[in-house]
Formats: structure tokens, sequence, C-alpha cells
């Protein structure tokens, strides 16, 4: 199933649950803005070539609106439209002033020089410059992106709309980059999974640990949890998977990422079949790659008691209802790696006071954050007899609802 017809089925439940009109259903669903352009550039041998590159602008009732800008061969407008209706959702379960956006360009980032993703970040860019803006719409990195191409197109807006540091966040430090933003949404997996776990009488601590995926969000994941005394039995990337049942040396792990560019070969685990990485026993599992990868075939398998979802859609709605059969609780997408537009909104607000925080301060707030909003979804999930997901789901969806009523949207 893919994203688009999972999240609406989600956003369906949920406003049957929460009892919205069906007009007021069918506005919160369309997005505000859908936007396609043609992005041709030359590259390094002199050869023209086109990518396309989308922008969707979902719902701006609550504030500007905010999501990632992803390089992908897969970028197809399903899965963008998808992506930046579940970013309304999130900024609202979490609680920040933000709407939700999503945007991409069809292209492998491997493919292309340092010069030419330059060109095509500027170009695409030149394309969008008058529909984003510092109160309109607010782009971030995402899947093959980075703190670099929020630099070209911070550099390349700032051309026509004079120097404007708020307009993208995800910057480098040194162009008003906010201090924390890249562990951020690892952080806050972490500060979401010691609240679920506390709930349930635990720690992080005396618990078990799998991960699949370990670029940003998975390798920041295991990083904090180590640190806290967790045992991170398990981790998988594209280059394999490793296991170690002692626990693996996180820090010994990371250093060999960083050398050889995958956790393959690793000399402290033994490796194992990175398809089995799932279904590994531990207390927790943390899938922080690609989505979809919890489906009806494994799913029964999964011998984690929590789910915490740090990469985007990873459960899809079968393995969902498999997993509550078997009393496996799932931490949503839309509110575990939330942490990272938490952060952003940190730094959008630091941009436009002119007024930087330290890191102390940067993760203080993002804690304030991430357990207030696990308080509420605790309470929205009581109080309908539901899931955490349709809670997630219900909060967020509501928040906006409010919003959008509130403003007269019928006028």
């Amino acid at each position: 199933m893919n994203a688009l017809v999972a999240t609406n089925r989600y956003f369906k439940q949920a406003v049957r649950i929460l009892g919205i009109d069906s007009k007021l259903e069918r506005s919160l669903l369309i997005p505000f803005r859908e936007i396609k352009v043609e992005c041709t550039i030359p590259k390094d041998d002199g050869t023209l070539v086109s990518y396309v590159g989308f922008r969707v602008q979902h719902d701006n009732a609550r504030g500007p609106m905010k999501g990632g800008i992803r390089y992908h061969p897969e970028v197809d407008p399903d899965e963008v439209n998808a992506l930046a209706q579940l970013m309304t959702w999130k900024t609202a379960v979490v609680n920040i002033p933000y709407g939700g956006a999503k945007g991409g360009i069809g292209c492998n980032p491997r493919d292309l020089s340092h010069s030419e993703l330059e060109r095509l970040t500027r170009v695409f860019t030149q394309k969008i410059h008058d529909l984003i803006g510092i109160h309109t719409d607010v782009p971030a990195p995402d899947m093959g992106t980075n703190s670099q191409t929020m630099a070209w197109i911070l550099d390349e807006y700032s051309k026509f709309h004079g120097h404007s540091p708020a307009v993208v966040t995800g910057k480098p430090v040194d162009l008003g980059g906010s201090l924390g933003r890249e562990a951020a949404t690892g952080r806050g997996v972490v500060y979401a999974t010691a609240a679920l776990l506390s709930d349930f009488g635990k720690s992080i601590s005396n618990e078990t640990f799998v991960i699949q995926g370990f670029g940003n969000v998975g390798s920041w994941t295991a990083q904090l949890l180590f640190e806290q005394g967790g045992k991170v039995k398990a981790v998988s990337d594209v280059t394999g998977a490793v296991k170690n049942d002692a626990g693996l040396d996180i820090p010994a792990l990371v250093k060999h990422v960083n050398q050889t560019g995958g956790v393959k070969g690793f000399v402290g685990a033994h490796e194992v079949d990175p398809r089995t990485i799932l279904t590994e026993d531990c207390d927790v599992l943390i899938p922080a790659a690609l989505g979809g990868v919890l489906n009806k075939e494994n799913a029964h398998d999964v011998k984690a008691k929590f789910v915490v979802e740090a990469a985007n859609h990873p459960t899809d709605p079968d393995a969902d209802e498999i997993l509550a059969q078997k009393g496996v609780i799932v931490l949503p997408d839309i509110y575990a790696n939330a942490g990272g537009v938490t952060v952003s909104y940190f730094e959008w607000v630091q941009n436009i006071q002119g007024f930087m925080w330290d890191e102390d301060k940067v993760n203080e707030e993002l804690k304030r954050y991430i357990c207030k909003a696990y308080e509420n979804l605790k309470d929205i999930s009581k109080q309908n007899g539901c899931s955490f997901r349709m809670g997630a789901f219900c909060l967020g969806i509501g928040r906006v609802a409010r919003a959008t009523t509130l403003r007269g949207w019928e006028a």
C-alpha cells in the first residue's frame, strides 16, 4: 500500500472518531497548492539534462508551511503529497505553529557532481522562490539533501528577496543554523522512547534495541541510547547488518561507518542477513530507514514489545493491525520523529529574533515539547480508546480543524 493511500486511510478513521463534517474533511485533505517545475541544467561535460521538481504545500491554517526537500530517483507526486499531509499533522501533534509541505527533485544525487547539484538546487530555487518564504513555506533537508543544499537555497533566495536566513532550516551553523539540529530527530526519538518506556515502568538502561537504518537518524538514536545505558544489539544499513547480543560498541561502530561508509565488516559484531533485522529478538525495534518495511509478510514475526517509528511511514496499515493483535505498542512516526521539525522551528525562531541559543537550551526545549506532546497523545488515545497512531492523527487533525474553523474557511 503506498504512503498516500495509507495516510488517507488513517485520516478518514480519525475524522470519523472526531465527528468532523464532510465539507471540512474535504477542505483539510486537499492540498493548498501543488507545484511542478522543470529544472534544466548543463552537466559538467556540457550536455543539458532536465529534471522534474515538485513542491506540495498542504495546509497553512496554523502557520507557514514546513517540510523537507528530497533528491531521490523515486520522487513522485503521490509520495510528496502524502508526506506533505503528514507534515501538517506532525507539526500539530507537537504543537508548533506550522502547516505541512514537502518537495523534491526526481534525480539520483549520487550520479551528480558537487557543482551539478549546486546548479540543480539554484535552478529549482529560481523556479519556486516566489512561492516559498519566511512566513509562507520554509523548506528543510530530507533524503539526499543536507545543510549545503539549504545554504544554496538561502543564497539563491536572498538574491531575489534580500538576506533571509529564516527561509530554510537545517542550514550550516555558520549561516544561522541551530546548534543541536543535526542530532535533533534522533534525540527526539530517544526522548519519545524514554517517555513511552517510563509509562510502562521501564527505562532505556534496562532495555535492548534493534535499529534498522544507520544514517543521520539511526546513528544519532543509537549513540544517544548507548550514552543512556541502552543495549543496542543489532543495526543495519544499505551495506549490510551487524549484531552483538552483548550490545554493540556504538562509538566504535560510528567510527567504522565514517571510515568505510557502512556497517558491513565491523569487527565488534557478526554479520546477519539485513532482511531479518526487523524480526530480531529485542525489547524496542526502531525502523529508521525507508517506508513500508513492516508489512503483512513480516509483521507476524516481529518479536519486539515496542516499535518506535523513526522513519516516515515504516509500518503499513496491514502490519499495524497485525502488531496491534500481537499487543505490540507502536509509537507512530508523526510523533516519534518530530524532533527534527521541532528544532527546525527553534532555528526559524532564532533567525527571526536574530538571537541564537546555546545547545543545552535547544535540547532542553526539545525535551519539553516531546514530553508535553507524549502526555497529550496519551490522553487523547485513552479518551478515544484507540492506538497511539490513531490518537496522534486525532490530536493533529483536531488542532488543524479547530484552527481552520476559527479562521472562517467557508467565507
